[in-house]
């Protein structure tokens, strides 16, 4: 789904966004390295999680041109994807995990 937003008179269209900050900031430093111009949204929001809804503090990266957009979406269609890595459940806990997690997000098993 392709978001988009008025700031300062421009309009930046949503790329990516994630729970884990770190992803975010990956796919940030990966955009921009390719000269693309992006801005973060919500980079204070995450004290604002118990009053907020969890998905509202997730971290943002927004492209600000819009002819961009496409670069800046194939650029991360084709560098945050494991290949060949799959999916995998916890063996401790139960949750699925990506591909790229070495380690459970929700308990740090391993397994």
């Amino acid at each position: 789904m392709l978001v988009q937003t008025p700031i300062g008179g421009t309009t930046v269209k949503l790329i990516y966004t994630n729970e884990n900050r770190f992803l975010v900031n990956n796919a940030r430093n990966i955009v921009e390295n390719a000269g693309i111009s992006v801005l973060l949204k919500n980079e204070f929001a995450a004290g604002g999680a118990g009053e907020l809804p969890s998905f509202d503090t997730w971290l943002e990266l927004w492209v600000t041109n819009d002819e961009d957009y496409p670069a800046a979406r194939a650029l991360l269609d084709t560098t945050m994807h494991t290949p060949g890595g799959t999916d995998w459940i916890c063996n401790h806990c139960q949750e699925p995990n990506d591909a790229s997690f070495e380690f459970c997000w929700n308990c740090q098993s391993d397994a």
